[in-house]
C-alpha cells in the first residue's frame, strides 16, 4: 500500500514537473466563458450530416466538414453541393458566420444550389 501511495506521488509530481515546462516562456491565458450558453450551441458531430437551406427552405447543401483555421477566428463550414446521391457533388467552403441557426435548421440566407456551384472548388490540404 505504501508502495502503491508513493508511485501516485512520484507520478504526480513528474506530471507537475512536466506541464509546467511547457509554460515557461509563454504567457497563458484562459477566458471566462458562459458554459450555459455554449452548451445551448451545436456540437460539430451533430453538424456535419446536416443540410443547409435557403431562405426558401429550400436544400441547397450538406455539412460536409468544419473546419478552424489556424487564426482560429471564424470556423469554416465545408458543403457538399449539386450532384445526385453523392455522385457529381462539389466541396465548396462558407464561412460560419453567414450561417443562421434558425428553428434548428441550417440556414444560408440568399444561397441557391447554382450559387454555391460557382464557388470555387474546396480541396483539402495534403498533410
Amino acid at each position: 500500500m505504501q508502495r502503491f501511495i508513493l508511485s501516485l506521488l512520484v507520478a504526480g509530481a513528474v506530471v507537475s514537473m512536466g506541464s509546467a515546462g511547457y509554460a515557461q516562456g509563454v504567457p497563458q491565458t484562459v477566458a471566462k466563458i458562459d458554459v450555459v450558453k455554449v452548451a445551448t450551441g451545436f456540437r460539430a458531430s451533430k453538424v456535419i450530416g446536416e443540410s443547409v437551406v435557403n431562405d426558401a427552405n429550400e436544400t441547397v447543401g450538406k455539412v460536409d466538414d468544419l473546419i478552424i483555421v489556424p487564426d482560429g477566428k471564424v470556423p469554416f463550414l465545408i458543403l457538399s453541393v449539386g450532384g445526385f446521391l453523392g455522385v457529381g457533388t462539389k466541396l465548396v467552403a462558407v464561412s460560419f458566420d453567414g450561417l443562421k441557426i434558425q428553428d434548428k435548421k441550417l440556414l444560408l440566407p440568399g444561397a441557391t444550389k447554382d450559387t454555391l456551384k460557382d464557388l470555387p472548388e474546396f480541396k483539402y490540404a495534403k498533410d
